[in-house]
């Protein structure tokens, strides 16, 4: 199946946009596919649970207000480039503020995550379905504007959920373990589920494309429950839509990486979908990523989060097998399997960073 961007998807980036001129940043020369001064480093999830002060600000604050007060997002994002030293900020958001924004009734719930209260099911839910109008943006555009001056000479990366991600949600009414229903409604109603996801990939590119217009550096499309997947139903049911989010980002001049969890099987074929750097889970070799992606695409990882719990020896053998690996490949920037674990002490990190900056390129 193919599916071409959308009018909305496909326009131009606006030429005013506030991104600033890091050409030598390290971040930015290895996802480009360059030789960078040192190893860039930068972790996802790098700022939230594990920073003691992201939980004396969080305090009196739900996630979604976070996430949608702009100068509470500022500072959270730029807490863990005080405290680490690493290479690029995220901003501090969720994969379902487009949602909420947009008017679905949607709520990060502690210890669950993502709770929707009326899930999507059917051909008139996807219909119900609101549009996501730039304006909705502001507070995460506010957000960036903040930060571009803070952050000096670190790259700022934008991120957003993929079209399966958020479908699963939308369709579960939660986090799953399977995909239960995500997988059936995928089967026996092909044209809702095509529908859905079309409306969630005009969703996300208009969110990606207002923080590029705003002056992200970089963009991170998460996929991930796509692990969930054969490579065969990747390629029929999701694919076409994250190539469709992908290619209304192409004309913005920056960075696109497509990270998934348990994806060592799909790496071809989210390569193909249009992804400048593929993001490497902890479960397979990063050349050998490398070679899946097409042995043309720079990777990002893929240290094992549960490594950070270890003695100072494993994790440094671990850094030097990784950077080993990564100097095989078109270009690395090195980071998590997946997210930092809520439990991980700050301090290693700190430490990490440094031993990774050590490293040869």
């Amino acid at each position: 199946m193919v599916v071409n961007p959308s009018p909305s998807a496909a326009g131009t980036v606006a030429a005013d946009t506030r991104r600033r001129e890091l050409a030598a940043a390290p971040f930015l020369v290895a996802a480009r596919g360059g030789r960078p001064a040192h190893l860039p480093v930068w972790f996802m999830r790098q700022a939230g649970r594990s920073l003691p002060e992201y939980r004396a600000l969080r305090r009196d604050s739900g996630m979604l207000q976070a996430c949608l007060t702009p100068d509470l997002t500022c500072e959270i994002t730029l807490q863990p480039v005080r405290r680490h030293g690493v290479d690029a900020a995220i901003l501090f958001s969720d994969i379902v503020v487009p949602l909420h924004v947009a008017g679905v009734d949607v709520d990060i719930v502690a210890g669950t995550g993502p709770v929707v209260a009326s899930p999507v099911r059917t051909a008139e839910d996807v219909e119900r379905l609101p549009v996501l109008d730039a304006e909705q943006i502001a507070p995460v555009t506010d957000a960036i504007a903040l930060l571009l001056p803070e952050l000096g000479e670190t790259p700022l990366i934008g991120f957003a959920g993929a079209p399966f991600t958020l479908a699963s949600y939308l369709i579960e009414g939660g986090p799953s373990r399977n995909h239960e229903r995500t997988k059936a409604l995928m089967r026996s109603a092909p044209a809702v589920w095509h529908a859905l996801l079309g409306r969630l990939a005009d969703m996300t590119t208009t969110f990606l494309r207002a923080q590029v217009a705003a002056g992200v550096d970089a963009v991170q499309l998460f996929d991930s429950w796509a692990g969930a997947l054969s490579e065969r139903d990747y390629r029929e049911y999701v694919q076409p839509h994250s190539a469709r989010v992908l290619a209304g980002l192409a004309d913005a001049g920056v960075p696109r990486i497509h990270f998934g969890v348990g994806t060592g099987e799909l790496l071809g074929a989210m390569a193909e979908a249009g992804a400048d750097v593929v993001g490497v889970d902890w479960r397979i070799p990063l050349d050998d990523a490398a070679r899946r992606a097409g042995g043309t695409h720079p990777v990002q990882g893929n240290l094992d989060p549960a490594v950070l719990f270890a003695d100072a020896a494993s994790i440094a053998s671990e850094v030097g097998r990784i950077a080993d690996e990564g100097r095989r490949t078109p270009g690395h920037v090195f980071n998590l399997g997946h997210g930092v674990l809520p439990d991980t002490d700050p301090d290693v990190l700190t430490r990490l960073v440094d031993l990774v900056h050590r490293q040869p390129v």
